[in-house]
């Protein structure tokens, strides 16, 4: 599914002057972040001595230890891959570190990139250079399968009970966006799960990827379902994860760029993508 980036037709009838922007699809597909036509230049890292990539073992499905004690996971297997279309595979290096000391050693030399998921932002982007984001995090509603509304649901949900997580991203992004539904704070997302299967709020709100892996996991027992969405709104929500090299290093990171787009082009992200997200949060 390609994401595009468009001002949503219910907007016009909310208050405000920012606009939620959107990307839409029947069903939740796999996420393409990049244009094929676009012409990015290939790097010749021919006199890189080596690639180093940073990571963590504690964020599973991005990072984490297997049965028998290797380092696996979507960024593990997206470095390996990124190694690959550069031609420096023989040269590519991947090693975890707690999440504290992950810039510290980039700094000191110890690699020469970060794949954990450190957020560009403001701040960040005085003491990194990022690559594009490589995957975003839609917010996404649920709702019971045998109610689940598809878009466009402004009108359709109003009135309606949603449950969103107090004082989270996504609370200000749904009483801002939608304006119309009654919003209904829980203080933990177990709450709100728990809520929404026994019938006392119509549907949630919140963060596509944790949804996904409570709608796949048998305490959901199959009741519910994404409808509508998804919906990209970085100033509530980020821009995604990308890759950090040292704020000197930008060369690097648009190398990743050309990377990150052939992997995405030849269909590899999709691969890594349906094979640890088996739900998909778009």
């Amino acid at each position: 599914m390609a994401i595009r980036w468009i001002p949503v037709v219910l907007m016009l009838a909310m208050t405000g002057a920012q606009w939620l922007t959107a990307a839409r699809a029947a069903e939740p597909q796999v996420p393409v972040l990049w244009d094929a036509k676009e012409r990015l230049p290939k790097p010749d890292l021919s006199a890189l001595p080596r690639l180093r990539f940073l990571t963590t073992t504690d964020f599973p499905p991005f990072n984490f230890l297997d049965g028998a004690g290797r380092l696996s996971g979507f960024h593990v297997d997206l470095a390996r891959a990124i190694c690959a279309e550069l031609g420096i595979a023989e040269k590519c290096q991947i090693q975890a570190l707690p999440w504290a000391e992950l810039e510290g050693a980039l700094q000191k030399g110890e690699g020469e990139a970060i794949i954990a998921g450190i957020a560009a932002t403001p701040e960040s982007r005085s003491k990194y250079a990022f690559s594009r984001s490589y995957l975003q995090f839609p917010a996404r509603f649920i709702m019971p399968k045998t109610k689940a509304l598809a878009e466009p649901i402004f009108d359709r949900l109003r009135g309606r009970r949603v449950g969103v997580v107090a004082g989270s991203a996504h609370e200000r992004m749904l009483r801002d966006y939608f304006s119309t539904v009654q919003v209904v704070p829980f203080g933990r997302p177990e709450e709100l799960h728990d809520d929404l299967k026994a019938g006392k709020v119509d549907a949630a709100f919140g963060d596509g990827m944790r949804f996904a892996f409570w709608l796949g996991g048998s305490d959901a027992a199959a009741c519910c379902r994404f409808a509508g969405g998804p919906y990209l709104a970085p100033e509530y929500l980020g821009s995604g994860m990308a890759i950090a090299t040292r704020a000197n290093d930008p060369a690097l990171a648009a190398a990743f760029n050309y990377a990150l787009q052939q992997i995405s082009v030849k269909g590899i992200f999709a691969e890594f993508y349906l094979r640890y997200f088996p739900v998909s949060f778009f």
